[in-house]
């Protein structure tokens, strides 16, 4: 049996309370990736709390949901600060017009629940691929979609390397769709949505990356199964270091 990465030990999780936990770590999380942003810190906290916030309530406070073409820039932009830069593709999006963008992403937004369909019709506007296509349905239905971040993909077993295709994507959305079947049956409150998954396993990655401290009150390793706990404790039996190995557990 293979060694569970540090960066599957949530997904694997079945304790909702533990990924509620993680979930509240999740703006501490974002401040202290936007900290270490040198030429602008901060501003990707303040494109996420638009994008999580904002964006969410412009466009369901319309008669149909659609994007105008400053927002799909401003998502682009807010994508790219988030996860890889890649200054291309902000060039595309401007050179979109404004009548593609609203026709092609209140077209989009009708198709639902169909998401492939959905996203195939958004990837018509240039500079979009399925994982921008993503984040502009996780803007305006979250309870149903999961951005693509890449963080998030690959804290999923099988899914790495991350391939920005419709099809990779499909594999991605059903399995945060299982996670959030499973939290909503575990858990009293039943509030669990795919986009607070995906925020849930972007936050235990990326802290685990710049700043583990963040999550030094979980220890995964103890809630990912009974299979794994027994196995767990037989190992620590045999470790005469239990110091050194509580640290790699919640690094």
């Amino acid at each position: 049996m293979s060694v569970m990465s540090v960066g599957e030990r949530l997904y694997n999780c079945e304790d909702p309370a533990v990924w509620r936990g993680i979930y509240g770590k999740y703006w501490d999380v974002v401040e202290a990736k936007s900290a270490k942003k040198g030429k602008d810190p901060g501003k990707l906290l303040a494109l996420d709390k638009w994008f999580q916030e904002e964006l969410p309530a412009a466009i369901s406070s319309r008669s149909e949901r659609s994007l105008t073409h400053a927002e799909l820039a401003k998502i682009m932009e807010w994508k790219l600060t988030k996860g890889k830069f890649r200054p291309r593709l902000q060039q595309l999006i401007g050179s979109n017009s404004e009548e593609a963008v609203h026709s092609l992403t209140s077209k989009a937004f009708s198709l639902f629940p169909d998401v492939q369909a959905a996203i195939t019709e958004l990837c018509k506007l240039k500079g979009v691929g399925p994982a921008t296509a993503s984040a502009v349905l996780a803007a305006g239905a979250p309870d149903k979609i999961a951005f693509m971040a890449e963080e998030a993909v690959e804290s999923i077993a099988g899914l790495r390397p991350v391939e920005y295709t419709a099809k990779h994507y499909t594999l991605y959305l059903q399995k945060v769709l299982q996670k959030t079947a499973q939290l909503n049956k575990a858990d009293d409150q039943q509030d669990w949505t795919p986009h607070r998954v995906e925020l849930c396993l972007w936050a235990w990655t990326v802290a685990n990356q710049i700043q583990p401290s963040l999550l030094k009150e979980f220890d995964l390793v103890d809630v990912t199964g009974k299979e794994t706990n027994q196995k767990s404790e037989k190992r620590k039996a045999n470790d005469e270091k239990p110091s050194k190995r509580r640290k790699t557990d919640c690094s």
